[in-house]
């Protein structure tokens, strides 16, 4: 599945290089429009991120996020900046479908296994950046990939799927935003050792090439962000590159 991912500052349409926003991108044209180009694209499932709220939560995009979260024909995943359960009630106050929590699921695995628990494993993405090391280790950075959280991907899926995890958005940091093709043995390497897992590959997608190498890998869905804002193919191109079934 194609899950089309905009980035949010201040209502505009951005994409940061490898999640710095001192490196920028602005588009010409408002979320909601390139929303309801991907829903006329065939596109069934979205990805947005506040990367104000990212920065402080209390900067929430709220207006911007109302107008985009209650789609009638999509699933819509929101993440930036969960902090707290009030954040995550209220996204779903709003209309979200996904709830996407990035550094709190590494920092306190106890308390996000709560809210799967509660909300349950359709309601909860975890997005989990790697970051991987000479000697194959993958460890998982926090907070814009500047702090070294010190743990490592299978100790905390460990933890996770007790809890009955089953989204998990996966990102190999070198590869984000750099449009040269994707990790397809990272995810070959996950979808076997977890199978129960719907993984969501991100991070380097530029051609329909890089999309076709990840059908053997038996990830659920792609995210695409600047490959289509950019015009690398377009939607309806990525949706035929993949198995119906």
């Amino acid at each position: 599945m194609m899950i089309p991912a905009i980035d949010l500052i201040d209502g505009e349409v951005v994409r940061l290089y490898q999640g710095d926003y001192q490196q920028k991108t602005n588009y010409q044209y408002t979320p909601l429009e390139r929303q309801q180009a991907y829903a006329n694209a065939g596109a069934k499932v979205m990805h947005f991120v506040d990367l104000d709220g990212a920065k402080d939560s209390s900067k929430r995009q709220l207006a911007t996020l109302k107008q985009l979260v209650n789609h009638p024909d999509m699933i819509i995943q929101v993440g930036g900046g969960i902090r707290c359960e009030d954040d995550v009630k209220q996204l779903f106050a709003l209309g979200a479908d996904r709830v996407v929590i990035g550094s709190l699921a590494i920092k306190q695995p106890e308390l996000v296994s709560e809210w799967l628990s509660k909300y349950g494993s359709e309601k909860i993405v975890l997005a989990l950046d790697i970051k991987i090391d000479e000697n194959g280790n993958k460890t998982l950075p926090t907070h814009g990939w500047i702090k070294d959280s010190g743990v490592n991907l299978e100790d905390l899926l460990a933890q996770y799927q007790d809890a009955g995890i089953k989204h998990v958005l996966c990102t190999d940091i070198s590869k984000d935003g750099t449009l040269t093709g994707t990790n397809v043995s990272l995810y070959q390497e996950v979808c076997d050792k977890y199978p129960q897992i719907h993984w969501q590959a991100s991070g380097g997608i530029g051609s329909l090439e890089d999309i076709k190498a990840l059908v053997p890998t038996g990830v659920k869905g792609v995210i695409l962000g600047r490959s289509l804002l950019e015009g690398k193919f377009t939607l309806e191109q990525a949706i035929a590159c993949w198995p119906s079934k």
